[in-house]
């Protein structure tokens, strides 16, 4: 393939500018009001049907080509997170964040970006036979804005037979390609445990019950469930990530409240975990004459990768940047991405793509405030998706 052939290099230079700018102005998520507009205006220029609305601040480009298009033909779905987070930047880079607190930490600058450009080249292009539909989504960092665009009608106004979509991975060389088959990222659900106890004197301990003691005998059960629960064959986690009660050495406090991260790779797995977190507290708060709440909150499901598209996803990688720049069949992930309730609709892959490695800068893992998407994946990332579309209608 040609893709990635200098003239294509060159045309990408201005979505690196267009990168560059979506950075300097982040966005949370529902409120990508700059971004969608800067997208819809970019799409409609090209031809595209623009659609918005989607999700609140969702947009879809469609383009339909050739004779099947309107007759039922195949049709292809590319979705972009165009989302930021509440982090303070520490990058001191020129394009760094303008605004205190927010910074895109995760690559959506990137994904919107490439595919933005990959967009104006498939516009140029009159190849292919289908309907394709781009989706720019928002709120993809813990604020389910997958979900609240499929609600709002994505798939039954603009139906795919197939969903695509991509992200940086940092400790992978630039521009490499990672694949699975299956469960590819771990489902996440939240618990927030408050242990109710009788507060009293610290020198007096026999005349208060206790929540402190038992929430730390709490986290210390909790450790059992993936080592004694799970079979070893699997992937959990249980992570306690806060702990607080008290204010003073002296003073035994009534309450104590856990916040928990419960992570797993099979729904099966999942249900387990909820199911002995909950049983485990109950009686631990029973031996220590205390009682318990537990506020469980489901975040996202499993994402799982449907073997055919993940191949074809793979082949179009392996003829476009060859072999030695592809892992056929990476190792899954803990991390969450609702991208995985489109997937639970509909076929399609979620694939990697190498940020950087070693000491190079692109090294830097996401969420972190010194983290910068690697403009050099825009040419390469826009090339395979122009390559995905040329592949998967191919007229």
């Amino acid at each position: 393939m040609t893709y990635l052939g200098d003239a294509f290099v060159e045309r990408v230079g201005e979505f690196i500018a267009l990168r560059r700018d979506i950075h300097h102005h982040p966005e949370l998520a529902f409120e990508e009001h700059r971004t969608s507009d800067l997208v819809a205006a970019k799409l409609e220029s090209w031809g595209y049907a623009v659609h918005r609305g989607l999700g609140g601040t969702g947009v879809v480009g469609t383009l339909q080509r050739g004779n099947s298009s309107s007759k039922g033909g195949r049709s292809l779905g590319i979705r972009a997170d165009m989302d930021a987070l509440p982090i303070q930047e520490a990058t001191g880079l020129a394009w760094a964040s303008s605004k205190p607190g927010l910074m895109h930490a995760c690559g959506h600058d990137g994904h919107t970006a490439m595919l933005l450009a990959a967009a104006k080249a498939i516009a140029q292009d009159t190849s292919f036979d289908g309907t394709l539909n781009l989706i720019f989504q928002p709120a993809e960092e813990g604020g389910g804005g997958a979900v609240r665009m499929m609600d709002d009608g994505l798939f039954d106004q603009h139906p795919c037979d197939a969903v695509f979509a991509m992200h940086n991975m940092p400790g992978a060389p630039a521009g490499h390609f990672v694949f699975r088959d299956g469960a590819a990222m771990a489902s996440s659900d939240y618990a927030t445990i408050r242990v109710h106890g009788t507060g009293g004197h610290g020198a007096m301990p026999h005349r208060a019950a206790d929540p402190l003691v038992a929430a730390a005998a709490i986290v210390m059960a909790l450790q059992t469930i993936v080592s004694r629960n799970v079979d070893p064959l699997h992937t959990a986690v249980v992570t306690v990530g806060a702990l607080h009660a008290g204010q003073a050495n002296n003073v035994i406090p009534a309450l104590a409240t856990l916040e928990l991260s419960v992570r797993a790779l099979d729904p099966q797995v999942r249900l387990l975990l909820e199911q002995r977190i909950k049983a485990l507290v109950a009686a631990q708060a029973i031996s220590f004459g205390v009682t318990a709440e537990i506020d469980w909150r489901k975040g996202y499901c499993v994402l799982v990768n449907s073997p055919r598209e993940t191949d074809l996803a793979r082949q179009v990688a392996l003829k476009l940047v060859g072999p030695e720049r592809v892992t056929l069949h990476g190792p899954p992930l803990t991390g969450s991405e609702d991208f995985a309730f489109m997937l639970e609709k509909l076929p399609g892959s979620y694939l990697l793509i190498g940020n950087g490695d070693g000491d190079s800068a692109g090294a830097c893992m996401v969420h972190n405030p010194g983290y910068d998407f690697n403009d050099d994946n825009i040419a390469t990332g826009a090339a395979y998706w122009v390559a995905l579309v040329k592949e998967f209608l191919a007229g």
